[in-house]
């Protein structure tokens, strides 16, 4: 139960979609670094599991060899006997044929014994080998999805770092922009803008206080000559066009 509980894992883990599971994940890379770290383990677990099956294959492969082999002494055990018991009949001793011929006869029977042993074992190590080869199939698989992960994970933390960066970049773009009216040199800009502005007004000032004098002249001027003319009236004479009388 317990082998079949690691191999189910195998299979599953195997035929995991690791890029719906990051995608579902809030933290993908906590997830990924659970997934790997779940990996790690499940392949060290098989890999005891199948390295115990493969150990057992080879005792049953080892036993049914011995089976084989043991046969086949038994076999050139009843051969000798048989010849034996063959050279005693020609010498015309038949009690030492039989007692050679009963001898080959036991060795024949240890021969079948072992050959049946030998058969009884061929399904269970047949079926055996299927599984370690299945076994060992599917732990390959799942090393190979755990160095996807694993590239999966790195690949990630290379992005969140390049992106922490492009953020860092750009904050600092931010902060020198010129037309960020937050920025200092935006202040600085918008201080001088008023200084000028000031000056222009003071200019306009002075320039309206200069016509105002000249035009306070040229009202004197006329009031002048009209107190002139308004004179010579009185005094009996006509005033004079253009100034004086």
């Amino acid at each position: 139960m317990v082998k079949q509980s690691i191999f189910g894992r195998i299979a599953q883990l195997a035929k995991a979609n690791i890029n719906a599971i990051i995608d579902s994940a809030e933290d993908p890379q906590l997830m990924l670094d659970q997934m790997v770290r779940d990996y790690t383990n499940n392949i060290a677990e098989a890999e005891a599991a199948v390295a115990q099956t493969i150990g057992n294959l080879r005792l049953l492969q080892e036993d049914h060899a011995e089976d084989i082999q043991t046969a086949a002494d038994w076999g050139n055990k009843a051969l000798a006997a048989s010849r034996k018991a063959d050279e005693f009949r020609a010498a015309g001793s038949t009690a030492d044929a039989e007692k050679f011929d009963n001898l080959a006869k036991v060795a024949i029977q240890r021969q079948l014994q072992a050959e049946k042993e030998a058969r009884a074992a061929e399904p269970t190590i047949a079926s055996q080998e299927e599984i370690v080869a299945k076994l060992k199939s599917g732990l390959q698989a799942m090393k190979f999805k755990r160095q996807e992960l694993v590239a999966k994970r790195d690949e990630l933390i290379a992005r969140a770092k390049a992106a922490h960066a492009q953020a860092q970049v750009q904050d600092a773009i931010k902060s020198i922009d010129i037309m960020d009216p937050t920025s200092e040199v935006s202040r600085f800009e918008e201080k001088i803008r008023h200084e000028e502005a000031r000056v222009r007004g003071a200019s306009e000032l002075a320039a309206s206080s200069l016509d105002a004098q000249f035009e306070s002249l040229e009202d004197l001027g006329e009031q002048t000559e009209i107190e002139a003319r308004l004179a010579a009236l009185k005094s009996g004479g006509s005033p004079a066009l253009g100034g004086g009388a």
